[in-house]
């Protein structure tokens, strides 16, 4: 008996989904089960997948029809047991071994099963059987795909149409273009789209094909000469808009890509992928009030959309109308409480706004168990830790390493609890991580950071050496020590010495040059105190340039503000030293590091009479 008549063929194919379908298929099998069964011995089964689709309906006898296996292996896919489809099948092919439709079941089942080989094996078996039969060849001409065999491909894909190689199919054609294009033959692919768009100017898809090889070749022009083609078939097919935006986009043509999206707009003014795309590239462009009226007309057409409110508001931020965006926020917060991201925005903007009651609020709102409910306390600990309120900060600090646990903030709490007042607790803290591994030179450098904090140095030094001995190139444990030494005025050759090794591992780190800069500037005092003004006076300018340096690097720090008004007060400059001074103050210094900053500040206005 064959399987391959058409109407069965597509009877098998036809796989039922719905439910009532399937029961149709449960009440079929159980027919046949009963009529295959009656008056014939018993005989045992080969055990099936337990808990499989096929495991009720599996115990037939070996002269059931190959049709009722065929059934079997349906509803084994319906229940998407692969490896029970897959018996069922085979036990088919057993009684109809020329069946084209179940070699490429079979085929498939394997492709799931990830057993390409046996998949190929199989597809081959099915285009020998029925040449013609080109969803065969189209299976078979994806397996080779996946194993990036061209010529067998091609093979399966073409015919001799008397001029050469030509595809059998439009969908041939079209997976031969990606074929090709994949295995970087550009020119045959851009071939087969050209005779696809000759066949049918109007295929889409042949379009989207030719504008493709063309980018590929480099050939933007041409590109969008396909495109607008293709338009001209299909005006109202926004998508060939989309790929021509992203055309221009891709050529940093801005103005371009505004132009196309106002095109869509001309004949779907409310389209709202157009207009968020329109919103982002006049963004992209620098045109904040463009871009800023472009979402609000999306907020006004969409007014439940979330994501199109949180863009709107973070426009009015970039263009600095902070406290709009703010109250646009509020407003949504209000309308979406439920939507914990959009009171995490709002409270970013309300501490941009130094507004850090409503703030906290916002945080306070994002419930646990989110994805941001550890940041959302992280930020809390951010502004209670700016007030000064550190045993506050590691409470936040302690909720958020439950949600997200994490070293950095194991050794951010044990800083917030020794400035808490328990510095010995903040050490044992950190001694039971180093229990955990003696030979971590981080935890190392984070004890060794405590002591520092509690200006205990030598004992900080000490633990800097100990994190050097465990890895001598950890640049952080190197500039921490050279810094140090220059802060006391101690050890300078060691300490230049220490910080230019950091540097080498670390070239672009703003705050190691700074140490640098300031070993520079403490050597130049020692040798001005000794007298030796001219070599004083050029280590002065070597620490003014490396100072310079560290604040580009840094993008502005109040410590390095501070060194460089040092720097100039020394080399007698007392306007850019007061300018320096200012600036440091404005960059909210850091009172542990800078106590004496607002004396120097005073001082230097009254000796210049500055109020």
């Amino acid at each position: 008996m064959s399987l391959d008549h058409p109407r069965r063929r597509n009877r098998c194919r036809n796989r039922p989904r719905d439910r009532r379908a399937r029961q149709g298929v449960v009440a079929m099998l159980a027919a046949l089960t009963l009529v295959a069964c009656a008056g014939v011995p018993r005989t045992e089964p080969s055990p099936a997948p337990r808990g499989s689709a096929a495991e009720a309906v599996v115990r037939v006898e070996p002269t059931a029809s190959a049709d009722l296996d065929v059934m079997v292996g349906q509803m084994a896919e319906l229940e998407e047991d692969w490896p029970g489809a897959r018996a069922a099948y085979r036990r088919a092919l057993e009684q109809d071994p020329d069946s084209a439709y179940l070699h490429l079941r079979l085929a498939e089942l394997a492709t799931r099963l990830e057993d390409l080989t046996v998949a190929l094996d199989y597809a081959r078996r099915a285009v020998e059987l029925e040449p013609e039969d080109d969803e065969a060849r189209i299976f078979l001409g994806r397996l080779y795909r996946i194993q990036r065999d061209v010529a067998g491909a091609e093979a399966a894909l073409t015919r001799d149409d008397g001029n050469g190689a030509a595809p059998r199919s439009r969908l041939a054609a079209l997976l031969l273009f990606q074929i090709y294009l994949e295995s970087g033959r550009v020119e045959d692919a851009l071939g087969t789209a050209l005779a696809l768009a000759r066949d049918d100017p109007r295929d889409l898809q042949a379009t989207l094909a030719l504008a493709t090889a063309y980018e590929h070749q480099g050939r933007p022009v041409d590109a969008e000469r396909a495109l607008r083609e293709g338009l001209a078939h299909h005006p109202d097919q926004v998508g060939l808009f989309d790929r021509l935006a992203r055309s221009h986009r891709r050529r940093g043509d801005r103005k371009g890509e505004i132009d196309v999206y106002r095109q869509v707009l001309e004949r779907h003014p409310e389209h709202y992928g157009t207009l968020m795309a329109l919103g982002e590239a006049q963004f992209a462009a620098g045109d904040l009030p463009s871009a800023t009226a472009t979402f609000d007309r999306v907020v006004e057409l969409y007014p439940g959309d979330v994501e199109a409110l949180r863009r709107s508001a973070s426009l009015l931020y970039a263009a600095d109308r902070r406290e709009e965006a703010a109250e646009r926020l509020a407003e949504a917060v209000r309308r979406f409480p439920k939507r914990p991201e959009l009171a995490y925005s709002l409270g970013r903007i309300f501490r941009a706004l130094d507004r850090h009651d409503e703030a906290i609020e916002a945080f306070d709102r994002i419930p646990k168990g989110h994805r941001i409910y550890g940041e959302a306390r992280l930020q809390v600990a951010d502004i209670l830790e700016g007030r000064g309120d550190f045993a506050g900060a590691l409470r936040e600090v302690t909720r958020a390493k439950v949600a997200r646990p994490a070293r950095a903030l194991d050794f951010h709490a044990a800083v917030l609890q020794a400035r808490a007042g328990d510095f010995e607790g903040a050490v044992a803290a950190l001694e039971e991580l180093r229990a955990q591994d003696p030979e971590d030179d981080e935890v190392l450098y984070q004890i060794g950071v405590l002591f520092g904090e509690a200006q205990r140095y030598e004992e900080a030094i000490e633990f800097m050496r100990l994190a050097l001995e465990v890895n001598p190139e950890n640049p952080h444990a190197m500039n921490f020590i050279g810094y140090t030494f220059a802060e006391r005025g101690q050890n300078l050759e060691e300490a230049e010495d220490l910080i230019r090794k950091a540097l080498v591992l670390r070239p672009d780190d703003g705050y190691i040059t700074d140490s640098l800069g300031w070993v520079h500037y403490m050597q130049a005092r020692e040798l001005a105190a000794a007298g030796d003004h001219g070599r004083a006076r050029e280590l002065y300018e070597r620490a003014r340039v490396k100072l310079a340096e560290a604040a580009e690097l840094t993008g502005g720090d109040p410590v390095v503000s501070e060194h460089l008004g040092d720097v100039h007060l020394a080399l007698d400059d007392k306007v850019r030293a007061l300018a320096f001074y200012e600036e440091a103050v404005s960059l909210e210094p850091r009172e542990r590091e800078q106590p004496h900053l607002f004396d120097k500040l005073e001082r230097l206005r009254g000796e210049l009479a500055r109020p």
